[in-house]
C-alpha cells in the first residue's frame, strides 16, 4: 500500500479513498489494520462508500423534488378542473343561446372557437395576474431574505406554456359540448 501526501507538510489526518472492483466493505478490516500499523494513534471514523455518501447528501434534494413535484401536479389538476368547471357551467347556462346561434346559421366550429376563445382569455388573464403576483412576491421576499434568486426566463416560460396548454385542454371539453348542442332540443328546454 502506498500513501501519498504533500512534501514539506506534516500529515494531520484526512480521508482515505480506496478504489476497488469488489464490495468496499469487505476491505474495511484490512485497511484499518494497515492504518493502525502505520500510525497507532490515528483515529478512524466509520467507513462509507461513495454511493452511501452520495445517497445521504442527495436525500433532502430528492425529497424536496418529489414533494414539490406532487404539489405542482395537484395545483395543475386544480387549475384544469377549475377552468373546465367554469366553462362547463357557462356552456350549460348558455345552451339556449347556442341553440339560437346554430338555428340562425352559425356553424358548430364557430361555437367551438368562441368557447375556446373564452378559455384562452381566462388563461391569459390568470397567467398575467399570476406572473405579476409572483414577481411582486419575489421582490418583497428578496427584501427580507438575502441571496434570494429569481427563477430564470426558461423555467417561467416553461411553466407559463404548460399552464396555458393545460387550460386549452380543459376548455376543449365544454367547447366540444357547446358545438354538439342540438338547436331543437336547446330551444324546447326553456
Amino acid at each position: 500500500m502506498t500513501v501519498y501526501h504533500p512534501i514539506d507538510q506534516e500529515f494531520q489526518g484526512g480521508r482515505l479513498f480506496v478504489r476497488t472492483g469488489s464490495d468496499p466493505y469487505t476491505l474495511v478490516p484490512a485497511i484499518e489494520r494497515t492504518i493502525r500499523a502505520l500510525s497507532p494513534e490515528q483515529g478512524i471514523e466509520k467507513a462509507a462508500s461513495l454511493e452511501d455518501i452520495r445517497a445521504l447528501a442527495l436525500t433532502p434534494e430528492r425529497l424536496n423534488t418529489i414533494v414539490f413535484g406532487v404539489f405542482a401536479a395537484v395545483a395543475l389538476l386544480i387549475s384544469i378542473v377549475g377552468v373546465g368547471g367554469v366553462l362547463a357551467f357557462s356552456v350549460s347556462g348558455r345552451a339556449r343561446e347556442f341553440g339560437i346561434r346554430l338555428a340562425i346559421g352559425s356553424t358548430p366550429e364557430r361555437l367551438l372557437v368562441r368557447v375556446l376563445g373564452e378559455g384562452v382569455a381566462m388563461a391569459a388573464a390568470g397567467l398575467a395576474a399570476g406572473l405579476f403576483a409572483g414577481w411582486a412576491l419575489n421582490r418583497s421576499a428578496a427584501a427580507y431574505i438575502p441571496g434570494l434568486q429569481l427563477p430564470g426566463a426558461l423555467p417561467l416560460a416553461g411553466a407559463t406554456a404548460l399552464l396555458f396548454m393545460a387550460t386549452i385542454v380543459a376548455a376543449l371539453i365544454p367547447a366540444a359540448r357547446a358545438a354538439r348542442i342540438d338547436p331543437i332540443v336547446a330551444l324546447r328546454s326553456e
